[in-house]
């Protein structure tokens, strides 16, 4: 007997429920900073520099907790893991609403980021764990919609709350709803995993974190010094592959790294980690146009990409059905083709551009996005056994946070180059572009593979 045959479909619905709740509030919260950082920034009386850190730590942060998560959820059952985590969020939520100086509301931010690492790897492989495999594709279609939805979301939530309110309600909001999540939990969701007793090898983990904080904070670095950024990219990526050694050779190694071997988790992750660059790439750059060239506030540049976000939840919650009856070649095909299509209006980007037509490119890459996105997550899980999937989902959450990381610095960075920012817009544009090829491609080439096998 399996998890998703001794669960309830009553059960079902409600672990669901929460599940996707405290995804999307913890998600929503990475981005809804973006809008309050030159409030807070004049309010505190802190460099911009600094600020960023609220926004860049947190991404540092999920990306470097995201890794241990398989070992925490095959160690504890999913109840301790569950209220651990969310509990571990309203505290730093609680810090959030109380602090008085930069330093105490970074550490609410990372507080923050690490339940917020945890919980995304929870949420799928939970969700994974308690529905049959012929479900799989509606699921991680739901699941699909709180990653690209959330995020898209927060800054237009973020500057509607700061047109009327002070930015400590971006964590007062939030708290409550977290709360909620936190009681139902403990009154109502049951024990429906098997602790196993795993030795934990804390040499991996510290491997695991040092390495990973190195290559992530290189990031940050490249903007104030090029050299001490490549060397800690190149120390970080070196200390890293240590790290994959290791596993390899551990008969319990802290991330399986084995799974990549299987051509589906292999690919489409890659597949689904292109689609993520080309989301939050697209969803960084048009603020960037619309509030530095067409002069426009943030929540109204936060409109503009609303539709965009209520278009892509729309998708994906159907995409995944249609994935569980025809499969992902005919789905993702689609998608990139309306990615490509709107495409045109993005590159050719200019002072005079029409809001309406951006705001409509903008909507349709979002819906060719899920086209792509949610059948990809699911085909990358569809080899995986029951003991794999905390490992796929660590594996594949961290890839894509920090791919999402490299997207967004590596398109600002490319939209500054040239004198004129509209230029430059245009140039990274074009990177995005060449993302949807390469994606393409990618998916073409498992197409290949699969037919062979």
């Amino acid at each position: 007997m399996t998890q998703a045959t001794t669960i309830s479909p009553q059960t079902r619905r409600l672990i669901t429920a929460i599940l996707l709740l405290s995804a999307f509030v913890s998600l929503a919260s990475q981005t809804m900073m973006v809008t309050a950082l030159p409030v807070i920034e004049h309010e505190l009386h802190v460099p911009l520099n600094a600020v960023q850190w609220l926004t860049t730590g947190y991404t540092l942060i999920i990306g470097i907790v995201t890794p241990l998560s398989s070992n925490l959820y095959d160690k504890f059952t999913n109840r301790q893991v569950f209220l651990w985590t969310i509990g571990a969020f309203i505290i730093g939520t609680v810090i959030g609403c109380l602090a008085t100086n930069f330093y105490s509301l970074l550490s609410a931010r990372l507080i923050q980021a690490a339940a917020s690492g945890m919980l995304m790897s929870f949420q799928m492989t939970t969700m994974i764990s308690i529905y049959p495999i012929e479900k799989r594709g509606a699921i991680l279609g739901l699941s699909s919609l709180v990653i690209s939805t959330a995020p898209a979301l927060g800054p237009t939530l973020a500057g509607f709350i700061l047109q009327v309110l002070p930015w400590r309600w971006l964590f007062i909001i939030v708290l409550p709803f977290m709360v909620l999540v936190f009681i139902i939990g403990y009154f109502k969701l049951q024990n429906f995993s098997t602790p196993r007793k795993i030795k934990v090898d804390y040499l991996s983990v510290f491997i695991s974190l040092v390495g990973s904080g190195l290559a992530l904070g290189s990031l940050t670095v490249f903007e104030i010094s090029t050299v001490a950024g490549w060397l800690m990219l190149g120390s970080g990526l070196i200390i890293i592959a240590l790290f994959v050694r290791r596993q390899l050779h551990l008969a319990n190694p802290m991330l399986k790294v084995q799974i990549f071997k299987y051509s589906s988790f292999r690919l489409m992750t890659l597949v689904g980690i292109f689609a993520f660059m080309i989301l939050l790439g697209t969803e960084q750059l048009i603020p960037i146009f619309t509030e530095n060239v067409l002069k426009m506030g943030s929540f109204a540049s936060g409109l503009v990409l609303l539709p965009g976000a209520i278009c892509n939840g729309l998708a994906a919650s159907y995409i995944g059905r249609l994935y569980d009856q025809y499969g992902p070649k005919w789905l993702i095909i689609t998608g990139g083709l309306l990615m490509i299509a709107a495409s045109y209006p993005l590159v050719t980007i200019s002072a005079h551009s029409s809001i309406l037509v951006l705001t409509l490119a903008y909507a349709v890459r979002m819906i060719g996005n899920a086209f792509v996105f949610s059948p990809a997550l699911s085909e990358a899980f569809s080899a995986l056994s029951q003991a794999e999937n905390s490992h796929g989902t660590a594996l594949n959450n961290t890839l894509r946070q920090v791919a999402g990381a490299v997207s967004v610095t590596m398109l600002v960075v490319i939209s500054g180059i040239p004198q004129q920012l509209v230029m430059g817009i245009r140039l990274a544009m074009w990177i995005t572009v060449i993302l949807i090829f390469l994606m393409l491609i990618t998916f073409g080439h498992y197409l290949s593979i699969s037919k062979q096998s």
